[in-house]
């Protein structure tokens, strides 16, 4: 095991304790300094996350149905629709027994799940009501099954199907042999061509790996396997099949909350989640590390801010979330044995 600190510049862990940040709080307490749910402290900043910052305001603009913004644009309505306020609420750690995130929860699932597959749809079949079939589409499917995870979802027979759409359907392709053909792979090649989409790999992978260990069945655990590897053989954020060349540069540019875009830190942050410590994720850990200023703190390079709800930080300064997710990403890789 190795001392995770070791390869910091300063300690940044007092600055994510703020009471400031009231959700960042809430995970320092419990991620890094690993106290258990049961302590008061962290009892107590979890109870903040609801009454303080950006979840109190993200829901005072919510609409009587649960929705924000136009009802029917949940997903289109980016980055102020249902879809994307849901995500934002499950990163910043919101409570899904709060009555308008439980009714937000309930849109999304009566609105956006196709009652054929399980997958998420862009939008709603005016006739059959629930998702439309013909639009369901990867990243969102994993977003969702992964916000409702988040939100205690985990048991709910509907949830059970949208996983089971994600260990059936989702490929990790590396463009070589022929793709499948037929639903839902012919319809949009951006998700679905010969080398499949990375953020629908990712993002399904952050929705399997937000299944406790112990609850894993072996489809998921297999498709777990297949996706970590497709990550893997591109060294989180190379081309497989050239290593030398970025995937896409804008991965390393760390961002907070991505949406359905990724990056270098979410990517390491779903690995080291699952356990993962392989010798093709240390140019990504070295990446990572070397961001880092003099203070041991990460700035935010990557912003959607103007086209939320609500701001979440400024772009270009010291973040209290990508400092966070860094030191995660750290603690949890040196203290892996996988």
């Amino acid at each position: 095991m190795v001392d995770w600190k070791c390869v910091l510049k300063g300690d940044a862990t007092a600055w994510l304790l703020e009471n400031d940040n009231p959700s960042v709080r809430y995970f320092a307490l419990r991620d890094l300094l690993a106290l258990p749910e049961c302590d008061p402290e962290v009892k107590n900043a979890k109870e903040q996350i609801m009454r303080a910052g950006l979840v109190p305001a993200i829901l005072a603009e919510q609409r009587p149905e649960g929705a924000w913004e136009e009802p029917g644009r949940f997903y289109t309505a980016k980055y102020k629709g249902t879809v994307w306020q849901l995500i934002i609420l499950a990163e910043l750690g919101a409570d899904g027994k709060d009555e308008r995130v439980k009714k937000a929860c309930e849109y999304i699932l009566s609105h956006s799940q196709d009652l054929e597959s399980g997958g998420f749809s862009q939008s709603t079949a005016v006739k059959t009501g629930g998702g439309r079939h013909g639009e369901v589409i990867p990243c969102l499917t994993g977003n969702m099954v992964w916000s409702l995870i988040r939100f205690g979802y985990l048991d709910d027979p509907r949830l059970q199907q949208g996983i089971a759409w994600l260990t059936t359907y989702q490929r990790f392709d590396d463009g070589e042999g022929e793709a499948p053909s037929g639903w839902p792979y012919d319809k949009y090649e951006m998700c679905w061509g010969k080398h499949t989409c990375h953020m629908g790999v990712v993002k399904a992978l952050k929705a399997l790996a937000e299944i406790p260990e112990e609850q894993r069945s072996a489809e998921v655990k297999e498709t777990i396997e297949k996706g970590a590897e497709f990550l893997l053989i591109h060294h989180v954020h190379k081309r497989s099949h050239n290593l030398r060349k970025l995937a896409k540069p804008g991965w390393q540019q760390f961002g907070f909350p991505l949406m359905y875009q990724t990056d270098v830190l979410e990517i390491l942050g779903i690995l080291t989640k699952l356990g993962y410590r392989d010798e093709r994720m240390n140019e990504a850990i070295d990446l990572l590390v070397s961001k880092q200023d003099e203070n041991g703190r990460w700035k935010l390079e990557n912003t959607f801010n103007g086209k939320f709800q609500v701001d979440i930080e400024r772009n270009a300064e010291p973040s209290k979330w990508i400092t966070l997710n860094a030191l995660r990403v750290l603690k949890r890789y040196c203290n892996s044995s996988k």
